[in-house]
């Protein structure tokens, strides 16, 4: 054991408790689980919510908190981390994606060519999307790539993209589940389910690239007992619910709005099949955490979900933007129940063996932070 903790500063652009996506939990759970006699983290994140104190630790983070909008962020961000890197000089700096957190990283990385720059990518929008946003300062959105000294990726498709960049020293660590959540017993959510009903569940940001608009459509295309859940928020809630008083579906989809990650598990196993039938995905940690909670999963082939769903065999792939091959896939978890129970139990093990936060965090341990410090 080292004679004092690794100091590793963190640049997210958004982080708990009001912002919560795969890469927030991410960093929760992976620097919760490491010992704070090895390690020492501290995070430099947009001050959004002006409620919240400019500094304050959760978890083993500190977190500070700067600036009020994010195209401002990525230079107070790099002068703030200049102030903590006089007073603790760190080891290390984590940029969770590259975005404007990458910027930030990437200049403090210039200013201080010694320490261990880590980038790791979480992106789930399309890699031709990104570009197109920064084509604009395209040279130096690269050299975030170009200067990070181990890039660790959620997926294969992303470690694509990372060597693409011509980055170096790309190590593949997926983003995992708290297995013993998930796969624990709860009671089970009210939902007004009834003895017949079929519930399709889907939990993730209401953005245009999840797609949830395609589960709504495929309802027209199943039986009036096929209802669907909707766990999440975002900008195209209000042409969701649009949508679903157009196809006259009030009576069978909820929106439930934002679900804290304690309770997602009790939804889950509440509802029959988990969709998400994504346009791009970097990884998803909705799916895996639905198989650790023993829920059967429909999904695209697309991005990081092909590393873990593998089709009929831990879950069902529909094409994309096709509601009606959607609902034919519902249709046969509903008919054939041998096929399920075989996928559902697949899935169950396949995420235990391989993807609980206590695996990842000894990985990210030992083949991202163990390389450079």
């Amino acid at each position: 054991m080292p004679d004092k903790p690794k100091r590793i500063l963190i640049f997210s652009l958004v982080y708990y408790p009001r912002h919560i996506g795969g890469a927030e939990v991410a960093i929760k759970e992976i620097t919760d689980r490491l010992s704070p006699n090895e390690y020492e983290f501290d995070m430099v994140t947009l001050h959004l919510d002006r409620d919240l104190p400019a500094f304050e630790k959760i978890g083993n983070v500190n977190i500070h908190r700067v600036g009020k909008g994010k195209y401002f962020f990525t230079m107070r961000a790099a002068k703030k981390a200049a102030q903590l890197h006089k007073e603790k000089k760190y080891d290390a700096v984590w940029s969770m994606m590259a975005n404007y957190a990458g910027f930030a990283a990437l200049f403090f990385k210039m200013k201080h060519p010694k320490v261990p720059f880590v980038l790791s990518l979480q992106e789930g929008d399309p890699i031709d999307y990104i570009k197109r946003r920064v084509r604009f300062v395209y040279p130096l959105f690269k050299k975030i790539f170009i200067r990070a000294d181990i890039i660790q990726t959620i997926s294969n498709y992303l470690a694509d993209f990372a060597r693409d960049m011509q980055g170096k020293n790309v190590v593949v660590v997926p983003n995992g589940v708290d297995f013993a959540a998930f796969s624990s017993g709860v009671a089970p959510a009210d939902i007004g389910k009834n003895g017949g009903d079929v519930f399709l569940i889907t939990a993730s940001r209401l953005v245009v690239k999840n797609a949830v608009s395609d589960i709504v459509k495929a309802l027209k295309f199943l039986p009036q007992n096929v209802k669907l859940l909707i766990c999440g928020t975002g900008n195209e809630e209000k042409n969701l619910r649009a949508l679903v008083e157009k196809l006259s579906l009030g009576d069978r989809v909820i929106f439930k709005g934002f679900v804290f990650q304690k309770d997602l598990p009790a939804y889950l196993k509440t509802c029959d099949i988990f969709v998400r039938p994504s346009l791009s995905e970097g990884f998803g940690n909705s799916f895996i955490e639905a198989m650790a909670a023993r829920v059967p999963v429909i999904a695209t082939p697309v991005g990081g979900i092909v590393d873990f769903l593998h089709d009929k065999r831990t879950g069902l792939f529909c094409a994309v933007s096709e509601p009606k091959d959607l609902a034919k896939k519902v249709e046969i978890y509903m008919r054939d129940i041998n096929l399920r129970d075989e996928i559902i139990d697949n899935a169950f093990q396949m995420v235990k063996e391989k993807y609980d936060w206590n695996l990842i965090a000894r990985d990210m341990k030992e083949n991202v932070f163990g390389r450079v410090l």
